[in-house]
């Protein structure tokens, strides 16, 4: 029992991940130049495609739950619903890990697919965000440096009679009618652009990677997660962590890197650490087979200081901010939590002032 339920939990995660990571180098679906091409050029090609992306996880996960199949609740990883609505740590980690991603010339899933089609410099990004990660997982640092302010920050919603931070409690109106709204309204935007309508690779890239998102959901929270949740309760040992949950890449380099310090020890393998794998395959895979492999290095030392800075800022500010663009901006929103909504505005705000700052700095050299 214990070599079948694991093996079919494993192989599913890491076959969505491959998808994922083939799918994001196929269509170059990134967050990163989502926000690039709509500041810089006034390009909401991509844009259109990360919301419709998050429409289609928002809409599957919506049908999930009315259906019973998937109970989200406030106890998943991380717990995106949860009633103690930490706004603090929401726009401060926002904010960092989108100067990060704009330093580092994406997040941390574009890092992933990176690495797969040859970018050496997205491996050492990839290094330093994981320390990043693991330092504010795994050592004091997060309860010295942020534990007290978000705690003197947070506003805990039970008292207020709140279920908890998901639009459809907030509202009172329920998950199911917020998720079907919210759902159809972005969808309705990203395919009211004629460019998007006739960009293939934009709402194929926005479709696949919502569905992966949703598939994670279901893995995890539907039958076949709750029958490994059930046995792993009596088990001696757990060779694979799993919660209820679905895609998010920074605390996953953390633990990777926590994993990579002990690696006898299988009980440190989560659904992250395999994720990461899935997405670096599925894009090697599609690099190799469109014959798009390329080694690439840093350009000049200053290059890599500016990747430097922006893996340690995205390591840093993607746990604090509880996800990145894709643990938050996509599988957070799915799950309607105020929090990641916050999250994924402070994150584009973040990357936007980078990247204008960026510009107004080149005029000024030129």
């Amino acid at each position: 029992m214990e070599f079948t339920i694991h093996h079919q939990v494993l192989l599913s995660v890491f076959g969505l991940a491959v998808v994922m990571g083939a799918t994001a180098n196929k269509t170059n679906f990134c967050t990163m130049g989502a926000v690039s091409d709509w500041v810089n050029m006034d390009d909401t090609g991509r844009l259109r495609a990360w919301l419709l992306a998050i429409a289609i996880a928002l809409l599957g996960v919506t049908i999930l739950e009315a259906t019973g199949k998937v109970v989200i609740g406030t106890s998943t990883f991380p717990p995106y619903r949860t009633t103690n609505f930490a706004w603090l740590r929401y726009l401060l980690g926002g904010l960092l890990f989108g100067v990060g991603m704009t330093l580092a010339s994406g997040c941390g899933n574009k890092t992933l697919v990176r690495i797969g089609g040859g970018n050496l410099k997205s491996l050492v990004v990839l290094a330093i965000a994981g320390a990043g990660a693991y330092v504010m997982l795994w050592t004091d640092f997060y309860d010295s440096v942020f534990g007290g302010m978000v705690s003197a920050t947070s506003i805990n919603l039970a008292p207020h009679g709140f279920a908890s931070q998901a639009l459809g409690d907030l509202l009172g109106v329920g998950n199911t009618v917020a998720g079907a709204v919210v759902a159809l309204a972005l969808v309705a935007y990203a395919f009211s652009s004629r460019d998007f309508r006739e960009n293939k690779d934009n709402i194929f890239g926005g479709i696949i990677i919502g569905l992966v998102i949703v598939g994670g959901w279901y893995v995890t929270g539907g039958e076949m997660g709750a029958r490994w949740k059930e046995f792993a309760d009596f088990a001696d040992t757990k060779p694979l962590r799993v919660e209820t949950q679905s895609y998010t890449f920074i605390s996953a380099m953390g633990d990777a890197v926590r994993y990579a310090m002990n690696p006898k020890d299988t009980s440190l393998i989560n659904f992250g650490i395999v994720a990461l794998a899935g997405v670096i395959v599925g894009s090697l895979l599609w690099s190799l087979l469109s014959r798009s492999f390329r080694m690439e290095w840093f350009a000049s030392g200053g290059d890599f200081r500016n990747h430097a800075i922006g893996a340690v800022l995205m390591g840093i500010g993607g746990v604090l901010a509880m996800g990145c663009t894709v643990g938050q901006a996509i599988t957070g929103v799915s799950t309607l939590a105020l929090g990641s909504i916050l999250t994924f505005i402070a994150i584009v705000a973040g990357a936007a002032g980078t990247m204008k700052y960026q510009y107004w700095q080149m005029m000024k050299e030129a």
